[in-house]
């Protein structure tokens, strides 16, 4: 081999080591998503009628009686008996700030407002339990994607809606399945492109994008909601969907009141 072979052999090596050297930092430190989130509540409104999930037809009647009643001042109460938004509910139509808090092995999403709003994604390498406890905001894990952050929910309760707005939302009715992708597309305005499948009431994945943006120049803070909660139980709506009703061994005043 010549000198000017070698001279060149070398040079290639040490830029294939940069470049992989480039490409673990990349890999070690992801895109910073921690701080204060505030949606994008107008997108929000221009996809109600651009993008609908794709409703089985049993299903579209009722989707349709919640619009019109909507518009008749009559609107039907999705976040109702102090319950959390859940999922995907919370990621598609909050109207609220959200903080998310990266620590190791774990991002946390913290919601404004009627409390109880809180999401545990986990980046730790566990999967999912094979036999999980149901929740409105299912189990989360997580994985980085170069830039993007894949997050697989699963185990989340049939009571809890796929809502496009908050007067117009339909129970999954069970087995549903929700993978999201969050990227930042700018330093401060993050998508979540949500891929959302329930056999119960969807006749095939619904595709959806919802836009959250930062102002770092500002400060925000998420401040407490307070709620007086009733005791609830499961239950079903006329339309046979899992809901939550209230409970019937309950007083007027629900499970919180204090006496003066």
């Amino acid at each position: 081999m010549t000198r000017f072979a070698k001279r060149f052999a070398i040079i290639g090596c040490v830029a294939a080591l940069i470049d992989l050297s480039s490409g673990c930092a990349a890999l070690a430190n992801p895109p910073d998503l921690s701080g204060v989130w505030l949606p994008d509540i107008r997108d929000q409104k221009r996809q109600e009628t651009a993008n609908m999930p794709p409703w089985k037809p049993e299903i579209v009647p009722q989707v349709q009686h919640l619009i019109s009643e909507e518009k008749a001042g009559r609107p039907f109460l999705v976040l109702s008996h102090c319950l959390p938004h859940g999922m995907p509910s919370w990621m598609l139509m909050t109207h609220n700030a959200f903080e998310l808090l990266t620590t190791p092995g774990r991002i946390t999403m913290l919601g404004e407002v009627d409390g109880n709003r809180m999401r545990r994604i986990y980046l730790d390498g566990r999967q999912h339990p094979e036999d999980p406890d149901l929740t409105l905001f299912g189990h989360s894990v997580g994985h980085w994607e170069g830039d993007t952050l894949v997050v697989d929910t699963t185990a989340i309760v049939p009571q809890a809606f796929i809502a496009i707005s908050e007067a117009v939302g339909i129970p999954n009715d069970g087995d549903m399945h929700v993978i999201e992708r969050l990227h930042l597309t700018a330093p401060s305005e993050l998508h979540d492109d949500l891929e959302i499948t329930a056999p119960k009431v969807l006749s095939s994945t619904w595709k959806t994008t919802r836009i959250f943006r930062r102002y770092p120049d500002r400060h925000y803070e998420i401040t407490e909601g307070e709620c007086v909660q009733e005791g609830l139980t499961p239950g079903k709506d006329k339309n046979g969907h899992d809901i939550f009703v209230p409970n019937a061994q309950q007083d007027e005043y629900g499970s919180v009141h204090t006496a003066k």
